[in-house]
């Protein structure tokens, strides 16, 4: 991956979690969301938007449905923001990385008991 492409992957990843934390008040995304990562396509056309919860208290799927009928706000939320000729479209889905992390050190403490 490109130097440019990693550096418009953080600057996404940040704006989104900015505008998630202070300016998106939906009550179906209760809890904390967190942006994990952002993959964007070589041609600037898609980014895949990875994001977590650490209390489980909505489902995934309303957490992404909700994330996706706001994509246009925070398409335009980025326009306003970074300065790039295009803004890519984004899709979100679900980053399994800190449940199976969480899930690997239950293990290892049970393992560690016995």
């Amino acid at each position: 991956m490109s130097y440019r492409i990693d550096r418009i992957n953080n600057l996404i990843r940040q704006e989104i979690s900015e505008l998630l934390h202070r300016q998106v008040k939906d009550p179906r995304l209760g809890g904390f969301i967190t942006v994990t990562s952002v993959s964007t396509s070589p041609d600037l056309k898609y980014a895949k938007v990875y994001v977590s919860q650490l209390d489980d208290q909505a489902s995934k799927q309303d957490i992404l449905s909700t994330l996706s009928a706001a994509a246009g706000f925070f398409r335009r939320e980025l326009t306003k923001s970074l300065r790039l000729r295009r803004i890519p479209e984004l899709s979100f889905h679900w980053d399994e990385s800190i449940e199976r992390g969480a899930r690997i050190l239950d293990l290892m403490n049970q393992l560690d008991q016995e």
